[in-house]
Order: C-alpha cells, then sequence, then structure tokens
C-alpha cells in the first residue's frame, strides 16, 4: 500500500499498527500519506488482506488448545480485538471456537482502541470478573499497555515483537504452546 502511494514501506511504523484499530492506524499514517482519504485508505487495506494469493490466516501456536484447556476449567472467556466483529468471528468460528468465548469486544464496540484499557475493562465487566482476576494474552505492545492499564495480568507472546519490546508485560513466551492452564509461575 505504501508503495502504491509512492512512499517507501516503514518497517518500524507497522510494526507499530500491530494491536491497533484500522481507523486509529490511518491517523498515525496522516502524515505520511497526506491528502488521502482514510474511508478510502481503509478499503485499500482490506482489498490487499483479502487478495487472491495471500494466505489464509493461521492460528498462532499453541492458540487453540490453550482456548480449550481454559474452558474445560470452566472458566469464562473473551476476546478483545483490534479487528472488525465480523473478523473476528470468522475467524473463531473456522477454528471451533466460537461458542467457547463469552463476550467479543471488537474495533467497533469502543470508543478507543488499545493501547486505552476501554475493551479490557469492558469485557471483563460483561463476563463479571474483576480485573486482578482475568488473564490477557497479548502479542502487541499496543495491547499489553490496555492490558496492563485495565488492572489485568498480561502474557505477552513473542511471534509479532521481539520480547525486549514486549517487556512491560508480567510474563513474556515465545508462543502459547510455551502455555499451560493453569498458569505456572
Amino acid at each position: 500500500m505504501f508503495e502504491a502511494h509512492g512512499t517507501a514501506p516503514d518497517e518500524a511504523l507497522i510494526r507499530s499498527f500491530v494491536g491497533r484499530r484500522g481507523r486509529d492506524v490511518l491517523t498515525l499514517l496522516a502524515g505520511r500519506l497526506p491528502g488521502l482519504d482514510p474511508d478510502a485508505l481503509m478499503a485499500e487495506a482490506v482489498a490487499h488482506a483479502n487478495a487472491p494469493g495471500q494466505p489464509p490466516a493461521e492460528p498462532m501456536p499453541g492458540a487453540v488448545e490453550l482456548v480449550r484447556e481454559i474452558h474445560q476449567h470452566g472458566l469464562p472467556l473473551g476476546l478483545v480485538t483490534s479487528a472488525g466483529r465480523r473478523y473476528a468471528e470468522r475467524m473463531l468460528t473456522q477454528l471451533g471456537l466460537r461458542e467457547l468465548f463469552g463476550v467479543i469486544v471488537a474495533a467497533e464496540d469502543v470508543e478507543l482502541g488499545k493501547p486505552d484499557p476501554e475493551g479490557y475493562a469492558r469485557a471483563g465487566r460483561v463476563l463479571g470478573v474483576a480485573a486482578a482476576a482475568c488473564v490477557v494474552f497479548e502479542d502487541a505492545p499496543a495491547g499489553i499497555a490496555a492490558a496492563k492499564a485495565a488492572g489485568m495480568y498480561c502474557v505477552a507472546v513473542a511471534t509479532t515483537h521481539e520480547p525486549g519490546d514486549l517487556s512491560a508485560a508480567d510474563r513474556v513466551v515465545s508462543d502459547l504452546a510455551a502455555v499451560s492452564w493453569p498458569l505456572s509461575p
């Protein structure tokens, strides 16, 4: 998308997008792509992501198993995502996990996206779980900041960022295959 608009890709900037809502990312891009309509940019980004030949989304190693393990312990599950609801529901359904989640808080459900804690605080309220009893799994600094600001324990998964970039989390793991429930210290 950068190249299509005559701008060199900026890998550091692109990494900063991970875990953020599309509309929030467009605000960050305003200076790089001046004069372009944010809605048109969003449509273009979605078209790139859905273009033929793009590999299908794959679950993070260990994610499906961990979700099922937590559910088997009778704990409520919520998803707080910067993605849109339709995408989140479609992915959970494809993975056979949709029915395990008591709440989905998607990009359009909050006024402020990550790193703001609004999404996590809302999920905790809907599930009836105190913030201090919640465990969040995140892969991006924006999500870690949101979880910590909501008063929740955060396990960072170093799949999209280097472990050092995720140091604000309570614990950092290489992937979710390295995690079992209940959490061990």
